[in-house]
């Protein structure tokens, strides 16, 4: 079993800027790490790997830098890793990128029986391209999986989170599934494994290493645009009552403010 699993490399959450030009992520200055949810992502991978032999790629579309991030992934127990990076994926949506990791999947060998993904990324918390890449590899999707086991006639069962609580599904390889952070916590990368990467070329993939289509790649290859990122306004802290000594006067203050702002009359 080849399983691909895909990450990618996200500013912290405490130092995120915005760009008001461009309206894009300011990423020159602030720390970068792995996302979070693809943490459990990787260890479902590592553990099926532990406990039916499979074959762990992980994959990161990004610029060249990106790569620390694989390099950390085959610390943790990846057997492989493939960084995608090319000028022409620049301002990729999650349409565009979806398409150009489903092109680098197609071209990983042996086949890639089982994709996996963090439930969705901390920096555009969209959760699109696990769908979007299962779209384009004509593979099943199964989303919010806590915990997965896989047996050796390529049938899996997976429990998933539901609003209402937890379903039990199985199916059949190949799939993409999403994981949630509720699975196994990830496991950390040993020094032994930090230098076994060291030195190790990690391969860089671009359009042409994945016959990609130019146009369906990149800023050209999206389909939607980014037209205005702002904070919201800060909220007052509104008026406070206290109605411990003299109840009947707060009442009376609050219904007259409230008749002020129309919502009684």
């Amino acid at each position: 079993m080849h399983i691909a699993v895909c990450v990618k490399q996200v500013p912290d959450t405490a130092n995120v800027r915005i760009d008001p030009e461009t309206n894009t992520l300011m990423r020159e200055g602030v720390e970068s790490i792995i996302n979070p949810y693809d943490e459990y992502a990787l260890e479902q991978a590592l553990r099926l790997r532990d406990s039916c032999g499979a074959r762990v790629t992980a994959l990161t579309m990004g610029p060249p830098q990106a790569a620390v991030i694989l390099r950390e992934a085959m610390a943790r127990g990846a057997d492989g890793a493939v960084l995608l990076s090319d000028r022409a994926f620049a301002g990729a949506d999650t349409w565009a990128t979806s398409y150009v990791i489903a092109q680098a999947i197609k071209k990983l060998k042996p086949k890639v029986d089982l994709v996996l993904f963090g439930k969705q990324a901390i920096d555009g918390d969209t959760a699109q391209v696990g769908p979007g890449v299962s779209e384009f590899l004509k593979y099943p999707l199964l989303t919010y999986a806590r915990d997965l086991q896989v047996a050796a006639d390529g049938r899996y069962t997976a429990e998933t989170l539901m609003d209402d609580g937890v379903e039990v599904i199985e199916g059949e390889l190949p799939a993409v599934i999403t994981v949630v952070k509720e699975s196994a916590a990830p496991r950390f990368a040993p020094l032994a494994g930090w230098m076994a990467t060291r030195g190790g070329e990690i391969p860089s993939w671009g359009v042409k290493q994945l016959k990609a289509v130019p146009d369906l790649c990149g800023l050209q290859g999206s389909p939607t645009r980014v037209v205005k990122i702002f904070a919201p306004p800060v909220k007052s802290g509104g008026t406070r009552m206290d109605g411990r000594v003299q109840p009947a006067a707060a009442v009376e203050a609050i219904v007259t403010l409230l008749s002020r702002k129309g919502v009684v009359s």
